[in-house]
């Protein structure tokens, strides 16, 4: 079985046509999505998305790219989430040091916030480290979690272990599909085999086939056997490698029929 460990099947862009994609996406094979949520106005919608669908299950958190428009009360709602719904991690959180005119202060605080929740909850997260690994790596340090996922990876190999010692998988996906990355693939195809899993990021970074076009969960077949080959391995292999990964770091899995 396929697990996309990172796919927002919630968003607005899944709108129209959300029943499509997903029927789409088991058809291929997948047979868990992970969908994690990005503010706490979205909350209520990540949960009517999973409960509606099969084997689809919740992370809550909020995104460093909407903590400009989050208050600082949505930490105390999120913790009310936490509480009542028992989510397979927090996340997505994490710090965003690429877009113009980041608030790092800001960014920050939410992130270490959130990482207080999940030691409280013991909870894994799910970490948007776009161009902010070094930061992210000095708060886990700081404030132990259990682990988790570092989404769409795309650090070096000296980074990838560190995130290793800590108890994380490094997600990979349609970044990887391209000849172009060299380094997301060279380490795709070196790490340690427990260290791998595989993501959409759905609708986001499509993989090079799509040439820009929205992303969906029923590519992650193409995707795992894109890796698979990177790995001279069989796609069937690749898929149950990533799966047992996704299960460790994300054990609450194994409590919904459809991942377990």
């Amino acid at each position: 079985m396929l697990i996309d460990t990172h796919c927002h099947l919630d968003a607005a862009e899944f709108e129209a046509d959300r029943d499509v994609v997903q029927a789409a996406a088991r058809a291929a094979g997948v047979g868990c999505i992970v969908v994690p949520a990005v503010e706490a106005a979205s909350f209520a919608k990540t949960r009517q998305t999973v409960a509606r669908y099969p084997g689809c299950v919740a992370a809550y958190g909020i995104h460093p790219l909407y903590v400009g428009q989050a208050a600082e009360e949505d930490l105390a709602v999120l913790r009310q989430w936490l509480a009542r719904e028992r989510p397979v991690a927090v996340g997505e959180i994490g710090l965003d040091l690429y877009v113009p005119d980041a608030d790092v202060a800001r960014q920050t605080f939410f992130f270490t916030e959130q990482l207080k929740l999940a030691r409280e909850f013991d909870l894994p997260v799910l970490l948007h480290v776009r161009r902010a690994i070094d930061p992210i790596l000095k708060q886990l340090r700081r404030y132990r979690v259990r682990g988790g996922i570092a989404h769409a990876f795309n650090g070096s190999r000296q980074q990838a272990d560190e995130f290793i010692k800590l108890g994380f998988a490094l997600g990979f996906g349609g970044a990887m599909t391209f000849s172009g990355s060299t380094r997301i693939r060279a380490l795709a195809a070196a790490l340690p085999a427990d260290a791998i899993v595989l993501e959409t990021d759905a609708p986001d970074i499509p993989p090079a086939w799509l040439n820009g076009g929205r992303n969906t969960p029923a590519e992650l077949p193409r995707i795992a056997a894109s890796l698979a080959a990177l790995r001279g391995l069989s796609g069937e292999a690749l898929a149950a490698l990533s799966a047992a990964n996704a299960r460790r770091v994300l054990p609450d899995l194994f409590l919904h029929t459809f991942c377990g």
